[in-house]
């Protein structure tokens, strides 16, 4: 089964937490903190395999989660850093942010890596928190929650040619000939289903992709036939193939094919427009093909190159694969990512990050939210009152205080933040 969209959901391992504990060794008096820092958690990473042609691994599973770092020790150790989750993806993957259609990554090479979702920083042992005013300090932090995300993933082939054409002209006879690829090849409309990738050797020795992408038809940028799902894939080609049933064997008019997958092109990416293309005359076998094929040479531009061949009989296939070639060799890969990220820095104002945000509820509750204050409330022990007491300074150093009165907070009414409720002391 060919998969080339999918979602996912992916969470990156959350930090250990740092722990609360005291030298013991005999003969130590006081001997101060020292409770260890909590590992660092697992990164979330896709990885490129050029062995992989498809997204189907993500069909089945839609959750993937890196493992915590592990919690600080006594004596001052470190607990243990996660290792990466490492995601193998197939070339011409591209990473979006579901919820709000950021670009995150666009992988093509073998071996490319990509850090998905970064995994939370440990948690700071009390070893951390000693000073000369609070030499043995009674708390110790949490660790940072793991970035959590929604992903859309879209596989876009690469390939260095892309055949394309309305069904049942041919394309996937020709793959089968020129390449060891063995697409289902039957006498009706959208025999293949998913695109079919093949490798090409020309007799001088050169080779390029090929790839057969199933039929196109009139509407198909709209979302009709089969087409839309695979019209992505003609955008890495460097060279677009345009097979036509030249003998017209189900009464059309072999112009008038020619006409409307370019337009279908066009509507979808006006850059497919500007893509070398070569048209292959196929059927030629059949009688009525070669008055067609002298009709057709007289409406299109002069300039077009348009070969008679039959995959059948597989006359004429050299020169086309010898001029695919030649136009291969004349048109550098296109390394540069299919959405172009400005390298140029530009120096702006750049309003920071709210460090939160206040509503009401109905029953008359102030609620804070926002990202900043919510990670701190996750990184603090509510267990030990020195941590508590820690927060509330934390919380009134970031304006809290002064917002909730400026929203008409009084002396006992109720605030909430997440699953934590407290009173107001003015």
């Amino acid at each position: 089964m060919f998969v080339d969209q999918v979602k996912v959901f992916v969470k990156a391992g959350d930090g250990g937490n740092g722990i609360v504990a005291y030298r013991r060794e005999k003969y130590i008096p006081l001997g101060g903190p020292a409770g260890g820092d909590g590992g660092n958690g697992g990164d979330v990473i896709f990885k490129v395999d050029e062995g992989l042609n498809t997204l189907m691994d993500f069909r089945y599973q839609r959750h993937f989660k890196a493992k915590r770092g592990e919690n600080g020790m006594s004596k001052g150790q470190h607990g243990k850093n996660s290792e990466p989750l490492i995601l193998p993806v197939p070339p011409g993957t591209i990473v979006r942010d579901e919820d709000t259609g950021e670009v995150i990554a666009d992988l093509t090479k073998h071996e490319q890596e990509a850090v998905i979702a970064k995994g939370g920083r440990g948690g700071r042992g009390n070893s951390r928190f000693a000073t000369p005013r609070n030499p043995a300090p009674d708390f110790a932090e949490n660790g940072e929650p793991g970035v959590e995300r929604n992903l859309q993933i879209e596989l876009k082939l690469i390939a260095d040619v892309g055949l394309v054409g309305f069904p049942s002209v041919g394309k996937s006879t020709f793959i089968s000939v020129v390449s060891a690829a063995k697409p289902k090849i039957a006498d009706y409309h959208f025999t293949t289903l998913a695109p079919n990738l093949g490798v090409v050797e020309t007799q001088d020795q050169r080779s390029f992709v090929l790839a057969d992408l199933p039929g196109l038809i009139e509407g198909a940028h709209e979302g009709i036939g089969l087409g839309h799902q695979f019209l992505r894939h003609v955008e890495r080609t460097r060279v677009i193939v345009h097979v036509i049933d030249m003998a017209s064997t189900e009464g059309r008019d072999p112009y008038d094919d020619y006409v409307t997958i370019n337009e279908e092109l066009l509507k979808y990416n006006e850059d497919l427009t500007t893509r070398p293309q070569i048209i292959i005359a196929n059927k030629m076998d059949i009688p009525e093909a070669e008055e067609n094929l002298v009709v057709f040479k007289e409406k299109i531009p002069a300039d077009i190159d348009v070969f008679p061949i039959s995959a059948i009989t597989r006359d004429g296939l050299q020169d086309v694969l010898y001029t695919i070639a030649d136009k291969l060799d004349q048109i550098p890969k296109n390394e540069k990512p299919v959405e172009e990220q400005t390298e140029r820095v530009v120096y702006r104002f750049e309003e920071s990050e709210k460090q939160f945000e206040i509503t009401r509820d109905p029953d008359g509750a102030y609620v804070l939210y926002g990202e900043p204050i919510e990670k701190l409330f996750k990184m603090t022990d509510f267990n030990r009152d020195e941590a508590a007491r820690r927060f509330s300074r934390q919380m009134r150093a970031m304006g809290v205080d002064e917002a909730l009165r400026k929203r008409g907070a009084k002396d006992g009414d109720i605030i909430r933040l997440l699953e934590l409720e407290f009173e107001f002391i003015d």
